[in-house]
């Protein structure tokens, strides 16, 4: 915990330093971020870092495995919250779903786990993660695969919550409108490579 604690300590001298007092001081204006990030809890997965984002670039949503819930206007959660948000408020023009490589969520929920000791884990994989890995990698990147299987799987889901995100009527609207982008990426944690999925091949491939 240390190193963080010495970090925030001496995060406003690092801004003065660098010369970045206003480009910081803009953003207690608003925010008008580019895109809503979409992607796993995962400490490997860092949007920052696979974008090269800065301050007010990206609104994130981080949820185990990545999970877009389903629409509810019954009981909707503050995943919902933050989805309506920045796409009827903030109105972000792009949604980024990105899931990862070596996913403990998606390969628990693949393979099956008995998480009977995680109630919580084991009701939200279930009803929010596929089952089962129905789809095999291109012969391009096949051979960044560890494990194809579950490579394979992790992609899978990230098809299953870009469909989640047509659930909600502020996307759907968007969509209707030619307003809102929907992209679906997966990354490697071990090799940083990032792939998008291609609509039309229905195929990731390499950025």
């Amino acid at each position: 915990m240390q190193p963080f604690i010495e970090h925030a300590r001496s995060l406003r001298l690092r801004i003065d330093r660098d010369g970045r007092r206003a480009e910081f001081g803009a953003l207690a204006a608003g925010q008008s971020p580019m895109a809503l990030f979409v992607t796993c809890s995962d400490s490997r997965v860092i949007p920052s870092l696979i974008t090269g984002s800065r301050p007010g670039d990206l609104f994130e949503l981080r949820t185990a495995g990545n999970a877009v819930p389903a629409y509810s206007h019954v009981r909707p959660g503050g995943d919902a919250a933050t989805i309506e948000y920045a796409v009827d408020v903030l109105r972000v023009p792009d949604i980024i779903v990105c899931g990862h490589s070596h996913c403990g969520a998606v390969g628990a929920r693949t393979r099956g786990d008995d998480l009977s000791a995680l109630p919580a884990v084991d009701h939200w994989l279930t009803t929010q993660l596929p089952g089962d890995a129905s789809h095999e990698l291109p012969d391009t990147v096949r051979h960044e695969a560890a494990d194809p299987g579950m490579h394979a799987a992790g992609q899978r889901n990230v098809r299953a919550q870009l469909e989640r995100l047509h659930t909600y009527p502020c996307v759907r609207r968007r969509l209707g409108e030619g307003t809102l982008r929907l992209h679906g990426w997966f990354y490697g944690v071990d090799s940083g490579l990032v792939l998008s999925l291609d609509g039309e091949l229905d195929a990731f491939m390499p950025l």
